[in-house]
């Protein structure tokens, strides 16, 4: 009996294309669904060491809801470094600015915390409209519950 655990090499991990619809649909939710394909958890050979994640394209991002009052209520921060330097943005503003920028927070915000959360991150597209120019890797549509 072979007691070793089973460990994909990097030739051996076939990746493909999504394509998550956002519109009208929870950031969240659609956060959610990308981070899992990212890291690989619908497959079966997922290992929590590796990357064995596909890439993911997300579309209509403009059109992504925020529930309850978090437009008003939630508030994006980052720091320079320097005294002084906390910049805040509201929810509501980044949503009619920068979309794609919101959905790619929250999506990089629920992989790892580390160079393979870095490397994950990197396969994913985001666009605040229904265009992209991924479509020469022929991605499929994947169905946001």
């Amino acid at each position: 009996m072979n007691n070793t655990t089973y460990s994909p090499k990097e030739g051996e991990i076939e990746r493909k294309w999504y394509v998550i619809d956002a519109a009208d649909k929870s950031l969240g939710r659609v956060a959610t669904e990308a981070a899992k394909l990212l890291r690989g958890k619908h497959k079966p050979t997922f290992t929590p060491n590796e990357d064995v994640g596909d890439f993911v394209i997300i579309i209509n991002c403009k059109d992504a809801v925020l529930t309850g009052n978090k437009l008003d209520q939630k508030v994006y921060r980052h720091h320079s470094g320097y005294i002084g330097g906390m910049r805040e943005i509201s929810a509501r503003v980044m949503m009619e600015k920068t979309p794609e920028k919101a959905m790619y927070l929250a999506v990089k915000g629920m992989l790892p915390h580390n160079k393979l959360g870095n490397k994950m991150v990197k396969k994913l597209r985001v666009y605040a409209g229904n265009e992209h120019e991924n479509a020469a890797q022929k991605p499929e549509v994947w169905e946001v519950k």
